[in-house]
């Protein structure tokens, strides 16, 4: 049985009084979060045994409500510090767990600042918060809050997540549990991409996807704000609007890309059986020259998508490694080729002469290495014109003897 967690976030509409409450909760939760990291750094450095999270609950939040110093703790919810001290133990465990080598490397957990762009509170369901007849979401110490409810949620969420971004917006991500009921049926075309720059992806099909380059779109009105924010003065009201005004600026461009990932990699999921792609090393190539039109493109998120889409709607999701020679090979007769600049576009293969485009014979080999069964079916090849041999082209000087009887 597939069963999949997903996101889903509404934009809210909060009041000023429930702006000051959650500006509230967002601060006495930054609070225990940094008086528990105190705590564990202070037990380390003195080579203490390792504080439980038990322990921290109990002395810092249950005990420290009835001190002078945090007794405005008991202004928010229980619920939204305790799961500050649960994130402090997720970042424990990702850094521990990345010195081990179970996933990427993470810095230790750091503290939180109250200049923080991004603050976010949890509740669960011990908190009781609820979705009003009304259609508000109604949270414990805030209020009956305005959502934008864009779709349904597919199943009853578990827990609520407020987030207010960089841009002064408010969000409310619920975490949902989808079933098998939203498995596809199955469908025969199996599909390789090779993502780029050029184009944002090339399908194996002969498919060309122009990439849409939203952050190069958007730069001149980006270079306006931040030249606007550069000339107020650190600290006024005023440098606080012209950063908000770049922060919305950002993200109207994330919002739009975000946009067409959704969009493309929903249609290519339920358009096909299968999905292969190349496993790309971002990282390596937002080292170079091309750093901002890589960043811009957004690979990472894409594949992130395809594959949860995948594993959702029952479909085979396919990542190749990164060292497969795949704009080195003949897609038609297997044949490696050899390394090619960039500028070539097109090329012919020198053992059985097909005309191959780059990009699509590259999106050919990445489904074929993924042991995908596909065809190139609009692809650009062609069979280069073969030379006559020299004994039967051209004209000779002496006479030729005749062959015909």
């Amino acid at each position: 049985m597939i069963r999949v967690q997903l996101r889903y976030s509404f934009r809210l509409y909060p009041s000023a009084g429930q702006r000051t409450a959650l500006a509230r909760a967002f601060g006495c939760a930054r609070v225990v979060y940094n008086d528990a990291l105190r705590a564990r750094e202070t037990a380390r450095s003195q080579g203490l045994p390792f504080p439980k999270t038990g322990n921290l609950s109990k002395r810092l939040i249950t005990e420290a409500k009835n001190t002078a110093e945090r007794a405005w703790l008991g202004e928010v919810s229980a619920v939204v510090l305790q799961q500050s001290l649960r994130d402090l133990d997720a970042a424990y465990k990702n850094f521990f767990d990345g010195l081990k080598g179970k996933r990427p490397r993470m810095g230790a957990p750091r503290y939180k600042s109250r200049k923080d762009t991004r603050q976010a509170v949890r509740f669960t369901a011990n908190a009781r918060w609820s979705i009003t007849p009304g259609q508000k979401l109604r949270l414990p110490k805030i209020g009956d809050v305005r959502v934008k409810w864009s779709r349904t949620l597919p199943s009853t969420p578990s827990t609520v997540s407020v987030v207010k971004d960089s841009a002064g917006r408010y969000f409310a991500s619920f975490i949902v549990e989808t079933g098998p009921f939203e498995v596809l049926p199955q469908t025969t075309p199996e599909l390789g991409i090779d993502l780029g720059l050029g184009h944002f992806a090339v399908l194996s099909d002969g498919t060309k996807i122009d990439s849409p380059r939203f952050l190069r779109r958007a730069e001149k009105r980006l270079k306006k704000a931040q030249r606007a924010l550069s000339r107020k003065e650190k600290g006024s009201k005023n440098r606080d609007k012209a950063r908000i005004r770049v922060a919305r600026a950002h993200a109207r461009v994330a919002d739009a890309r975000r946009e067409f990932h959704h969009r493309l990699s929903t249609q290519l999921i339920r358009e096909n059986q299968a999905v292969a792609v190349e496993d790309l090393s971002v990282k390596g190539l937002a080292r170079t020259r091309l750093a901002k039109s890589v960043h811009d493109a957004g690979w990472s998120a894409f594949v992130s998508m395809l594959e949860y889409k995948a594993a959702r709607y029952g479909r085979t999701f396919v990542k190749i490694g990164r060292f497969e020679p795949t704009s080195q090979v003949c897609s038609q007769c297997g044949v490696k080729d050899g390394p090619k600049p960039l500028h070539v576009r097109e090329w012919t293969c020198r053992a059985c002469g097909a005309v191959l485009d780059r990009d699509i014979n590259a999106a050919v080999n990445v489904a074929k290495a993924a042991g995908l069964a596909v065809s190139a079916r609009r692809a650009q090849v062609r069979r280069a014109p073969v030379p006559a041999p020299r004994s039967e082209a051209g004209t000779h000087s002496t006479p030729q003897p005749s062959t015909a009887r």
